[in-house]
């Protein structure tokens, strides 16, 4: 399997304090992997040196097998778009200006606004079903419709690979689905690599390819959901007992949490309290 993003014992950190330890990762190419993981483990922390606005303490990110601490940042924007964690744009910002900004690594004064930018922007409107919000102001829209914006402007970009940051945060059912759908999309469609980070265990079980749970900065466990999701990772990864079944829709891993709510007692019929 091709590999779009890999790690050679990186080690990550802010001041003094060492949050990821050697890890060694592979992301597939053309795949959805998504990063899974109690509060606090290093996921964002992890995604933000692949995306190379984290200086590791040591290792290396290789994208595409070349060092991307020796790549000019022009040549990694063309290759790789984020989204970072509860975006924001300034006031009186229309969406279609939002987008265009995805099209600035493209420009120098040699090359200045092309056909083939304008061309790339409504493509990424039409893609996430926006055209007719285009003059619309950022902060006019519903939050579903403010992260399909920012979705936008990274397809607008036109990068093979797409990092997010926990692209569902604050959004309510409906919109976590119609986003994730999106991305969903535009992996089948386009082909797109796509690495999340997400809370959502079932969520990440139903979209992801390839799941990477991250344990106190070292990677517990790597692979398709099926082989990655037990009650016992559960337990050990977030703390949780659980029980395991499987998605009716899309026959994937779904944890069903024991808690201390009401449940079912299915053998005799009759509602407890646990």
């Amino acid at each position: 399997m091709v590999q779009a993003i890999t790690t050679q014992s990186l080690s990550l950190g802010y001041g003094g304090e060492l949050i990821i330890k050697e890890l060694n990762i592979e992301i597939p190419k053309g795949e959805i992997t998504v990063f899974i993981g109690g509060n606090g483990c290093g996921k964002s922390t992890l995604l933000r040196a692949v995306a190379r606005l984290l200086k590791p303490n040591s290792g290396t990110v290789l994208l595409d097998s070349n060092n991307i601490a020796k790549m000019a940042t022009n040549e990694v924007a063309k290759k790789m778009s984020i989204l970072p964690q509860s975006p924001s744009a300034p006031e009186g910002l229309t969406v279609y200006q939002l987008i265009k900004q995805g099209r600035y690594p493209y420009q120098n004064w040699l090359k200045q606004w092309s056909k083939e930018d304008e061309e790339k922007v409504h493509r990424a409107m039409e893609a996430t079903n926006l055209t007719e919000l285009k003059d619309q102001y950022v902060e006019a829209l519903s939050g579903g419709q403010r992260q399909r914006a920012w979705i936008a402007m990274t397809l607008a970009q036109d990068t093979d690979i797409i990092l997010l940051d926990e692209p569902t945060t604050y959004l309510d059912m409906a919109h976590q689905i119609e986003i994730l759908d999106l991305l969903f999309e535009l992996n089948e469609k386009e082909n797109r690599t796509i690495v999340m980070v997400l809370h959502d265990l079932n969520l990440a079980c139903r979209y992801a390819h390839h799941l990477i749970s991250i344990k106190d900065g070292e990677i517990y466990a790597q692979g398709k959901p099926e082989d990655v999701i037990t009650a016992a990772l559960v337990q050990e990864v977030f703390g949780m007992a659980c029980q395991i079944t499987y998605d009716p829709l899309f026959g994937t891993p779904m944890c069903i949490p024991f808690g201390k709510g009401r449940y079912v007692e299915k053998e005799i019929g009759t509602v407890v309290n646990a």
